[in-house]
C-alpha cells in the first residue's frame, strides 16, 4: 500500500460568537473544498477549559482563574498546499491569544485499493 498524504483535517475550538468569522476566513483562504463543493465544514458544540497564567491576555476570563466556556469545534478539510495560508488567516481572526489547532493527515480512500 502506498500512502500519499495530500489533505489534512483542521480542527479548532472557537467562542460561539466568532464561528462564522473564522469559518469565512479559512474557507476564503482555501479550506473546506470537497470535490465540486466549497465552504464544507462541520461544527460541534463543546465545553472548553483553560487556566490563564500571569502573562496571559485572555479574551475570556481572568488570569489565574479556571474558565469553563461554551465553544464550537470547527473542522474542515484542506489541501496540503493551502495549510500554511489557512492557518495564517485563522490566527488573524481568531480571538484567542493561543487558539487550539489540530492538523490531522488524511488518507485518501484510493490508498486502500
Amino acid at each position: 500500500m502506498k500512502i500519499d498524504i495530500t489533505k489534512v483535517k483542521i480542527f479548532v475550538t472557537i467562542p460561539q460568537e466568532n464561528v462564522e468569522e473564522v469559518r469565512n476566513a479559512i474557507c476564503n483562504a482555501g479550506a473546506g473544498i470537497i470535490g465540486n463543493y466549497s465552504y464544507c465544514s462541520a461544527s460541534t458544540k463543546c465545553t472548553g477549559t483553560f487556566l490563564p497564567n500571569e502573562q496571559a491576555k485572555p479574551y475570556i476570563g481572568n488570569n489565574n482563574k479556571l474558565e469553563i466556556v461554551e465553544e464550537e469545534k470547527l473542522e474542515v478539510i484542506c489541501n496540503i498546499e493551502n495549510v500554511k495560508n489557512v492557518i495564517k488567516k485563522l490566527r488573524e481572526v481568531h480571538p484567542y491569544e493561543e487558539p487550539a489547532i489540530d492538523i490531522v493527515p488524511l488518507i485518501d480512500e484510493s490508498s486502500f485499493e
